[in-house]
């Protein structure tokens, strides 16, 4: 198995580290990620200047660009051979309900949605995920290898990716694996208004706001209750439930 591994934390993340290591047994890996942390940049690809890469000692490609940059660097013709699968992560901190729409982790593993396997996208979750997130990074790892081994088992829709959330608890304090949907988050905190050495007025973003919708089936629910979180997703982005409200505003203006 041919494994392409990313992430938005940055190439010398620990959680890359513990997936490659984990991986490793598994097949070839090869790891394409960004140069430093690129936290919330979704899907977005560097179009106005070129991207550089950095082969590193420990055989790593680093990229000046994005996290879909690097999957999509990867995939379009920087490798000479085309994975089996892209992992995503490990993130450091969660990629819950309406976090996926902002998260690097889950866009680089959209990335991967052209191949015939399903993509995964990785996340610790965890209040203290970046101050002590070694050993939980070790045990995510360890339930990635579980899910790739059982991988030749899963036969899913095109396009289709797979958001993994796993507790920051010790492993034997893990419950088991569920599937799940997105909940929904409330709406983020306010803003900091704040002032910067030289007296000029810089915004902080708010935290994500509280969940809104984490009850039953949800991720939220899942993580709460210490059980490791999947989550399928895809590209398409249609509100079906919506199309027939849609199209009877729409005869209204013929």
């Amino acid at each position: 198995m041919r494994i392409l591994i990313s992430n938005d934390d940055g190439v010398l993340a620990p959680g890359l580290r513990a997936l490659v290591e984990a991986l490793a047994p598994l097949g070839e890996v090869t790891v394409v990620a960004p140069e430093r942390e690129c936290s919330g940049y979704s899907s977005a690809l560097t179009l106005q200047q070129p991207l550089r890469v950095l082969k590193l000692d420990n055989g790593f490609y680093s990229v000046s660009g994005t996290p879909a940059d690097c999957v999509h660097l990867a995939l379009n013709g920087f490798l000479d051979f085309e994975p089996d699968v892209v992992v995503s992560g490990i993130n450091a901190g969660a990629n819950l309900g309406d976090d996926v729409i902002y998260s690097g982790t889950v866009a680089a593993a959209m990335e991967g949605r052209f191949l015939g396997k399903p993509a995964l996208a990785v996340s610790l979750c965890g209040p203290h995920v970046r101050e002590h997130g070694a050993p939980g990074f070790a045990v995510a790892a360890q339930w990635v290898a579980k899910l790739l081994m059982q991988g030749t088992q899963l036969v899913l829709p095109a396009r289709t990716v797979l958001n993994i959330n796993v507790p920051d608890v010790p492993e034997a304090q893990i419950r088991g694996i569920r599937m799940t949907r997105c909940g929904h988050r409330a709406r983020a905190m306010d803003l900091r208004q704040m002032q910067d050495p030289r007296g000029r007025t810089v915004y902080w973003i708010g935290m994500a706001g509280e969940p809104a919708d984490g009850g039953e089936g949800t991720d939220f629910q899942a993580i709460a209750e210490n059980f490791v979180s999947v989550t399928p997703l895809t590209t398409d982005m249609t509100a079906y439930a919506a199309s027939t409200a849609v199209v009877t505003w729409l005869e209204g203006m013929a």
